[in-house]
């Protein structure tokens, strides 16, 4: 509908805001300008226009007015663009026949001289008044949506979202790199603060994924490629080989017990490498699904092509062992992504004072963990490298965050486990335990009252920072002049020691430098990123903070959207965070993804960029330049082709194109040249 000058009729509507914009630009002078502006036929002013009382003013002046152009002079058309389309869509008027003045944001809250704030609001009415004027009357499209999901992340929060959106009655795709469901949760071996059994809790989540009807489960498994937009992503997984045939093993661990190496002798990454395993493994008992997987690098029949074979033997008729299997690529049609990649544990290797990595009793928390596991290497004895068991244990709050040379973040749950495992190492030692911190962070829900039960049980609490942590220094007895040789050895290189050491502790309450002879020192190591992370991000075409976790589409309105339509984030990958918080989150994916298969269609965006065929060369430019990969090249007849389904609006081949071939809804050069004098002719 092209219409003529002489039948344009614009409205335009003045929002007071309350006093965020009344306060600072005079409405009456603002709505008298209006009305001298060309083909303006009505002006009001409302002290809420985003208001039921104002949608209907302006619904209602439309039908009686015959309003064919409103302009709203308001706030940000990110909050209200859509509610004044739709209330004008209501009144029988197209809804990109609308344009809103920003005069909040822009003007009111950044401009302290009310004269100068007022000839800014002009010339922002002007502008939008005469960028109106070109606007077409576009036809709303929209996509079918694929219904089914897909959650990259098997550990807790990739668990509970599969789970909420399989038992919402949609099928799930679940991925996760590792050999097992679980994530970092199948670790530990309780929770704070009710110390409730990791795998009493986490397990029956773990199996009813595994039986859940509605969830196809792709372990070992990584997402190579994500091609598409909302609502219909193309999705490749590249899932490597276990050499065991999951369709026909039963889970038996026969093979493992049989292996040709009779005894373990090869690092369990599970166990944070405190542990060992044969070739043919499984990383821990409850694992999910229960499927052993053979280490190609280490097994003699791959590497060598010479073995005797008894985990085939001890397979018998099931016959589930297959050496020949490759890789292998599958592609799922997805219609919403949850993003539940996790976090890793901060390496305390690269802070020397710290000892880790030359004194072997310096662990991290994440290898307590396992050594307190029943479960892990030890079967839940709190015991040293040496077999001895800790009679004093010291526990290094905040390492690797809240430090301006590595995390200047808080982790949020580096407090509460430390003196969980405080407590767990006062239960199953009766050793004596000094906890190092800066502050003790407890604001969740009672975390406080945890804080206090530790302090009762008789942990030692010491306000300061460690500053160094080394060998202890020797007495006059022959034993000490020996573990003196030792220890300096050590300092040296040439042997490790694993004899006491001393904590060297700044005591902010006492005014004093402390050194603490201990046994075993336990770094509470921060949350971060995983390593990964940036390649995740481009693969998914989202964002990273400036920490590395990926970037919610709003810290506060929208935490688990991102800015790729369809894509979402939960759990540690998006910040550091508890299991609780993990879990909620999670759920929050959930119901957003539901919320987008279930309605069964999108609406495309509609300020989309489009091709003059006429004025087309062909000359690829726009090809390589649209980072949403929605044109190609039509080489029958030598030009570009836009898939209104991919493309976002972002402008990026239209501001590229030498011929001017490329063009955008919305943004034409009309309608952009008319803002900019009208913008022009009043500041």
């Amino acid at each position: 509908m092209n219409t003529s000058d002489e039948t344009l009729r614009i409205g335009v509507y003045v929002c007071h805001c309350g006093s965020n914009i009344a306060g600072v630009i005079d409405i009456e002078a603002l709505t008298q300008f209006a009305e001298g502006l060309p083909h303006v036929a009505l002006t009001r002013h409302n002290k809420y226009m985003c208001s039921d009382p104002g949608q209907e003013l302006v619904k209602r002046d439309i039908v009686e007015h015959g309003l064919n152009r409103i302009v709203v002079a308001a706030c940000s058309p990110n909050l209200h663009e859509p509610t004044f389309r739709r209330a004008a869509e209501d009144a029988g008027l197209n809804r990109f026949l609308v344009q809103m003045a920003n005069i909040r944001e822009q003007v009111a809250w950044v401009t302290e001289d009310k004269e100068e704030a007022l000839k800014k609001a002009k010339a922002h009415v002007a502008a939008a008044v005469r960028r109106v004027a070109e606007h077409e009357p576009l036809q709303r499209q929209f996509v079918r949506i694929v219904p089914r999901a897909m959650v990259v992340g098997g550990g807790i929060a990739g668990i509970q979202a599969a789970l909420t959106i399989a038992d919402a009655g949609r099928e799930v795709i679940l991925v996760e790199r590792e050999p097992s469901i679980g994530g970092h949760m199948a670790m530990f071996d309780k929770t704070f603060p009710t110390l409730d059994c990791a795998a009493c809790i986490l397990t029956p989540k773990m199996t009813a994924v595994k039986l859940h009807p509605n969830i196809k489960l792709l372990t070992y498994s990584e997402v190579e490629s994500v091609d598409g937009s909302v609502g219909n992503f193309k999705v490749k997984v590249r899932r490597r080989p276990r050499y065991i045939d999951e369709d026909l093993c039963v889970g038996c661990m026969q093979c493992i017990d049989d292996c040709v190496f009779t005894q373990a002798k090869f690092a369990n990454p599970f166990d944070q490498g405190l542990g060992l395993r044969k070739p043919v493994w499984i990383p821990f008992p409850q694992a999910v699904p229960p499927i052993p997987v053979v280490d190609p690098e280490v097994c003699l029949q791959i590497t060598r092509g010479k073995c005797k074979q008894s985990c085939v033997e001890a397979c018998g008729e099931r016959n589930a062992f297959d050496f020949d299997q490759q890789d292998k690529i599958e592609e799922y049609d997805i219609g919403a992504i949850i993003i539940t990649t996790g976090f890793q544990a901060f390496d305390p290797s690269v802070i020397p004072y710290y000892g880790y990595g030359k004194y072997p009793n310096v662990y991290t928390s994440l290898e307590v963990e396992r050594l307190l596991n029943a479960g892990g290497p030890t079967g839940g004895k709190l015991t040293l490298r040496d077999g001895s068991t800790p009679k004093r244990v010291g526990i290094v709050h905040c390492v690797g965050s809240r430090d301006v040379n590595h995390h200047e973040y808080c982790s949020r749950v580096c407090c509460m486990y430390a003196l969980k495992l405080a407590h767990l190492v006062r239960e199953k030692t009766d050793a004596e335990v000094y906890n190092c911190y800066i502050d003790i962070r407890s604001p969740g829900k009672g975390f406080e009252e945890f804080y206090n039960r530790v302090q009762n049980e008789g942990v030692q609490f010491i306000r300061g920072k460690v500053a160094d942590i080394s060998p202890a220094a020797a007495g006059n007895s022959d034993s000490d002049r020996l573990a003196a040789g030792t220890a300096a050895n050590a300092q040296k290189g040439s042997v490790p020691f694993s004899g006491p050491l001393v904590m060297q502790v700044d005591d902010t309450l006492l005014g004093t430098i402390r050194k603490i002879e201990v046994d075993m020192v336990i770094l509470a190591v921060a949350l971060e990123p995983r390593a990964d992370a940036g390649e995740v991000r481009r693969s998914f075409g989202i964002s990273c903070s400036s920490e590395g976790f990926f970037l919610e589409k709003h810290p506060k309105l929208a935490p688990v959207n991102t800015a790729n339509d369809g894509v979402l984030i939960a759990g540690a990958c998006q910040g550091a965070k508890d299991i609780p918080d993990t879990v909620a989150q999670a759920d929050a994916a959930a119901a957003k993804a539901l919320v987008l298969i279930d309605a069964g269609q999108i609406e495309l965006e509609p300020n989309t960029a489009w091709i003059d065929e006429e004025m087309c060369s062909g000359c690829k430019t726009c090809i390589n330049l649209c980072p949403y990969t929605a044109i190609t090249a039509d080489e029958e007849r030598n030009i570009a082709v836009i898939d209104q389904a991919l493309c976002k609006g972002c402008g990026t081949c239209v501001a590229a194109c030498p011929s001017g071939a490329a063009k955008q809804h919305l943004f034409g050069d009309e309608q952009i040249n008319e803002e900019l004098e009208g913008l022009m002719s009043y500041v």
